[in-house]
């Protein structure tokens, strides 16, 4: 590209959505800041750099210029019916989203979904190198977007590219079974800077590009030639956190304590479990509930006494495998309540909704246990949400040891949720957690978490992505 055409933005983020959700207002739509540590996380440097953000406004079949919000210059990528169904319902989420959490669900392997991958990464490269001034910083997000770095770096040599995985990275024997294995890696090797959640998923990157690429590779480093000449990228674990400032001001703010109280009150002043997730095969709700009836059975829990809260907010209803999934969630909970329910009091109060942050931290409150016992994920960041939240130093966290956070969260009551016998004692340890006990542990993961907020996450990434090797 002639240096007369560059763009103008020093730094810019690309991913698969625009940080932002359309809303009906007074005189028209306008656009508000979507919910996430994301987008909090890198609002003060969009602040204070020119920043941009590239990603698809939400809407297919329909073409938005780019807008200015919140200090940040948007710039909507669109997409067709047919791309949302081969590009993000097919080839982001029922080929590789299954793929890189342990095939835990079957993937599916369709050349039209690939071919339609790599055109829309190819128009959100274009839209990036379009804008970027020169020599800017681009941090490309998550797995459905795994081609841009490398068509970003034949587009613009001189940019200095970061990729962050916000899920697993899969074992080199898993990820053998992608047929565009091979263009996937040369497309992350692109960037200067990989980050993964865990330094498990780091070295399952390594091993696969050592293997399917046959680049050398010297601890972090691996050595590539390509548009730019002879260069390294860097492959490292950055745990992602959350906005614990935030989590925190909630929790302490009257009118959500207040609205803590009435749940308990609502539920009849009983023993809260609480599990919050994406309705998602990952999640091992199936697991959770299974466990409780058990416990509801074997007589060692009554539905007097305690009750299990599952919130599970819509995800991907148009793809086959979560409408299922659905299904059997709903007739388990339909089962359990059937057999425990008394007049007064429900076994469980399942919830298929979306809640705003408020109502979320207020159940943390309520929850005298959080069960987070999904089956594989890149970190689970309601763990840490729930934690954040205990600003009384009480509670209890039972944590699969398959999230990211079981790494830091370690005073938590770790699980294999795929033991349903072990995760039924490891309830009724939490349960049970002597008061002191339980201060200790919940004292020590709030350390951890106020140490490494979503802030110290953004910005160590981004210094590593600057500093280079050196």
């Amino acid at each position: 590209m002639d240096s007369g055409n560059y763009g103008k933005y020093d730094f810019i983020v690309v991913s698969n959505r625009l940080p932002v959700d359309r809303v009906a207002e007074d005189d028209g739509e306008g656009w508000r800041r979507s919910p996430g540590g994301l987008v909090t996380a890198l609002a003060p440097v969009m602040s204070s750099s020119e920043g941009a953000w590239v990603g698809w406004h939400g809407a297919p079949d329909e073409t938005v210029e780019p807008f200015e919000h919140d200090d940040t210059h948007l710039v909507p990528v669109p997409l067709s019916e047919e791309e949302v169904e081969f590009y993000y319902e097919g080839f982001s989420n029922a080929t590789l989203w299954p793929l890189y959490h342990d095939v835990i669900a079957p993937p599916e392997f369709h050349r039209n979904w690939w071919d339609a991958y790599k055109a829309v990464n190819r128009r959100f490269a274009e839209a990036t190198a379009a804008i970027a001034a020169e020599g800017a910083t681009v941090w490309v997000q998550d797995y459905q977007l795994q081609l841009v770095p490398r068509l970003l770096r034949h587009l613009r040599p001189d940019l200095r590219i970061g990729f962050f995985n916000h899920i697993p990275f899969p074992p080199v024997e898993i990820f053998a079974q992608l047929p565009w294995r091979r263009q996937v890696l040369e497309g992350l090797l692109g960037a200067d800077l990989v980050g993964f959640q865990r330094a498990s998923d780091t070295s399952n990157f390594l091993r696969a590009v050592r293997r399917y690429t046959g680049s050398l590779i010297k601890q972090h480093f691996v050595e590539l030639h390509d548009e730019a000449g002879r260069r390294e990228c860097r492959a490292d674990t950055f745990p992602i956190s959350i906005d614990v400032a935030r989590i925190n001001e909630l929790a302490r703010r009257p009118d959500v304590v207040e609205r803590s109280r009435q749940i308990r009150e609502e539920v009849g002043d009983r023993t809260i479990l609480l599990g919050v997730d994406r309705l998602d095969y990952t999640k091992g709700i199936g697991h959770r509930i299974k466990a409780y009836g058990e416990l509801l059975e074997d007589g060692k829990l009554q539905v007097e006494d305690t009750v299990l809260i599952q919130v599970a907010s819509p995800s991907r209803e148009r793809v086959e495998s979560y409408r299922l999934l659905r299904d059997d969630i709903e007739a388990s909970v339909g089962r359990i309540n059937g057999t425990f329910d008394t007049l007064g009091k429900t076994a469980i109060r399942y919830l298929h909704h979306s809640y705003p942050t408020e109502e979320m931290v207020a159940l943390y409150l309520a929850a005298d246990v959080m069960l987070v016992t999904a089956l594989r994920d890149g970190m689970n960041l309601v763990a840490k949400e729930y934690v954040a939240a205990r600003t009384g130093v009480d509670g209890a966290l039972v944590l699969s040891e398959f999230t990211g956070a079981s790494d830091h969260l370690r005073q938590a009551i770790l699980v294999n949720p795929h033991d349903i016998d072990g995760l039924k004692e490891r309830i009724l340890q939490a349960l049970n957690l002597p008061k002191g006990e339980a201060t200790r542990r919940m004292r020590a993961m709030r350390r951890q978490i106020l140490q490494n907020d979503v802030e110290h996450w953004s910005q160590t990434f981004l210094h590593a992505l600057a500093a280079g090797r050196g």
